[in-house]
């Protein structure tokens, strides 16, 4: 899966909210009037070339949707932050979570949980 730069996650976090939308509705999400529209339709047609984001048309307006989950892109990107910053150890992530963000002990241990069962979730899918 390729990956996203800022803007175009920025601009892809307004079209999974909204699931489907007009380009009308993902700048007005936006609140920035300054940015040109034709930025924007350059972000949202670099989105739909690199299969993020898909569209129908209804004569000249289009309506767009993802391609891709949300939940599939940040599990991949999350792979990718544990495999490249912290030797690929969840353990080392959710250590350093814990000591950057204060994070209770019931908190940690309700983290630990999860991650485990996702990953017996992911063998069985395998």
């Amino acid at each position: 899966m390729k990956k996203l730069t800022k803007v175009e996650e920025q601009v892809m976090q307004i079209i999974w909210k909204l699931e489907r939308c007009l380009m009308r509705d993902i700048i007005e999400e936006l609140g920035e009037p300054d940015t040109p529209r034709s930025t924007i339709t350059s972000v949202v047609r670099i989105l739909n070339n690199k299969g993020f984001v898909g569209h129908k048309a209804y004569g000249r307006t289009y309506e767009y949707f993802p391609l891709i989950s949300k939940e599939d892109y940040s599990r991949q990107t999350l792979k990718g932050l544990v495999s490249n910053y912290f030797d690929g150890s969840v353990n080392r992530l959710v250590s350093f979570l814990a000591k950057e963000n204060d994070i209770d002990l019931k908190d940690l241990n309700d983290m630990l949980k999860q991650l485990d069962q996702t990953e017996k979730d992911e063998e069985n899918d395998a």
